[in-house]
């Protein structure tokens, strides 16, 4: 197969991505296909190990539509044991690791997983007793396990409605919800990337730096490899040496979130490196100020384009920050393919200009949460007319004359941290478990490191002895990494409309007023 082959292949309305990796496989089996901290892989090897691990899969019991967990730090191992799922007819179902124990049981639980590839540090951390009734394998011990070299697993061809993988939502206390996506969904949205890529001549060589678990990092991972590029992968992300990788491996492609932009904008050593190979760099996951996205554009290399949407699906936004220098407070316009609509909160269409709850609609849509239609149905909104289905895609936001989209708030207060969702009812829910404590509130303060932070309020029954700092750290032990509480403040009152309504502006303006900083 040539490189023309591969173009026609993936420009089709529908393909298979295992055939797609395998033809890649067969014709460039000595370029390097992945890589980590610890060493490199070729095409030819990652075609023979999918395969292998495939096999495996299938001979210990794997059917077809059934989800096999993944839980650990990224690395070559775990991105096989991804391809390999859905090589087998599996799902591949990646678990957040930053999760609580019983999160990830739920998570696990949830996803009708026998097998469960485990990294040694969150088998040591999680114990003997977690989930005894899947098939551990560990990800360190994966050649052993596989079948032997040369075996191949039995031809299958998935259908477009079959479920590629499922992304658990993050951000709750209670079990995320998992969210399903098909191969058709999965192949609208990077076969045309990884097509763009090689009509362009581009040597795609990606950096993915945020975790595989994450909808986002998919972005670095999946398109780059249909393209038949080469991607690195990295454990946990810190700026020397995303810089070091970046430079000595001449990256082409990358995607990050604002905070990991934030980070490398700030790092003392960063105009030490060489960046001339970035081409193209993207972003999503979390709202990106202006002016960061100024001083991006500023200081590397290659394009900047931001993805604005939601792991669930609805409208896709893009905005080629070089190309549109004086739109840099927007997220874009929509895509081709994507529709948005801005509807009040009766569900009726706002004046032109005018801010209003997005809706979306693309050909990328969710399958629906695992296990969950009632919750599946709430996020959706039924167009009266045509019958249409579109995605609340849960933020406020206005469209400019010029079609761009303006977010300008977030419905339900969500706090998006490190590029993860915070629902603050959650947090809210375990402060209220505390002795003493009467009332409480949370809210999302800007942080130079995360972007944002969860801060709470609480205030005491009267002759309790609360202590907000004994009360934070009791709720941020059983909050997942993610969710933790920067800063926990008493307040005599919490501040109400005159309907009772709870003023979260206000106790945001206070914050803001004090100059704290987190």
């Amino acid at each position: 197969m040539t490189n023309t082959d591969m173009l026609q292949t993936l420009q089709a309305d529908f393909g298979n991505f295992s055939q797609v990796l395998a033809g890649w496989a067969e014709c460039q089996p000595d370029k390097p296909a992945l890589r980590d901290e610890n060493g490199e892989i070729t095409w030819g090897e990652l075609g023979d190990r999918v395969e292998r691990i495939a096999a495996r899969l299938l001979e210990t019991g794997l059917e077809r539509g059934q989800s096999v967990a993944i839980l650990g730090t990224s690395c070559i191992n775990y991105a096989l044991v991804f391809l390999a799922a859905v090589r087998a007819g599996g799902v591949a179902a990646p678990l957040t690791t930053s999760a609580s124990k019983d999160q990830l049981i739920g998570m696990a639980g949830d996803s009708g997983a026998r097998h469960l590839f485990i990294d040694a540090g969150k088998s040591a951390e999680l114990g003997e007793d977690f989930m005894p009734d899947l098939d551990h394998i560990a990800l360190e011990d994966l050649d052993g396990w596989m079948a032997p070299e040369g075996t191949n697993a039995p031809a299958i061809e998935p259908g477009e409605k079959d479920p590629f993988n499922i992304i658990y939502s993050s951000g709750t206390t209670g079990i995320p919800k998992g969210i399903v996506h098909s191969h058709l969904m999965r192949w609208r949205q990077f076969g045309s990337t990884a097509t763009s890529y090689l009509a362009s001549g581009l040597e795609v060589r990606s950096l993915a730096s945020t975790p595989l678990y994450s909808n986002t990092t998919m972005v670095a991972f999946l398109p780059p490899l249909l393209a038949g590029g080469t991607v690195n992968v990295m454990g946990k992300f810190d700026c020397a040496r995303w810089l070091q990788t970046a430079q000595d491996h001449k990256v082409t492609v990358t995607m990050l979130v604002p905070v990991q932009y934030q980070r490398l904008m700030d790092f003392e050593g960063f105009d030490d490196y060489d960046l001339s190979s970035l081409t193209l760099k993207y972003c999503t996951s979390a709202p990106f100020s202006a002016e960061l996205k100024a001083e991006v554009l500023r200081r590397m290399p290659g394009g900047l384009i931001e993805i604005y949407s939601m792991t669930e699906g609805g409208v896709v936004c893009l905005l080629a920050c070089h190309e549109f220098p004086d739109k840099l407070h927007t997220v874009g316009r929509p895509a081709p393919g994507s529709e948005l609509k801005v509807l009040d909160d009766e569900d009726k269409p706002v004046a032109p200009g005018e801010a209003g709850n997005l809706i979306g609609l693309s050909q990328t849509m969710m399958s629906g949460y695992k296990n969950q239609p009632g919750k599946t149905r709430e996020g959706y909104w039924t167009d009266p007319e045509t019958g249409l289905v579109w995605q609340r895609m849960g933020d406020i936001g206005r469209v400019d004359a010029d079609g761009f989209v303006e977010l300008v708030g977030r419905s339900k207060d969500m706090i998006i941290s490190g590029g993860f969702n915070i629902y603050p009812v959650d947090l809210e829910n375990e402060l209220l478990k505390e002795e003493g404590v009467l009332e409480a509130a949370v809210i999302g303060m800007p942080s130079k490191r995360w972007g944002e932070t969860p801060v709470g309020f609480v205030t005491f029954a009267k002759g309790s002895d609360g202590d907000a700092e004994a009360v934070m750290a009791s709720v941020n032990a059983r909050l997942g990494k993610t969710q933790r509480l920067a800063a926990l403040y008493t307040i005599d009152e919490m501040p109400r409309s005159h309907i009772g309504k709870l003023l979260k502006t206000e106790l945001r303006e206070r914050l803001t007023a004090s100059a704290e900083s987190f």
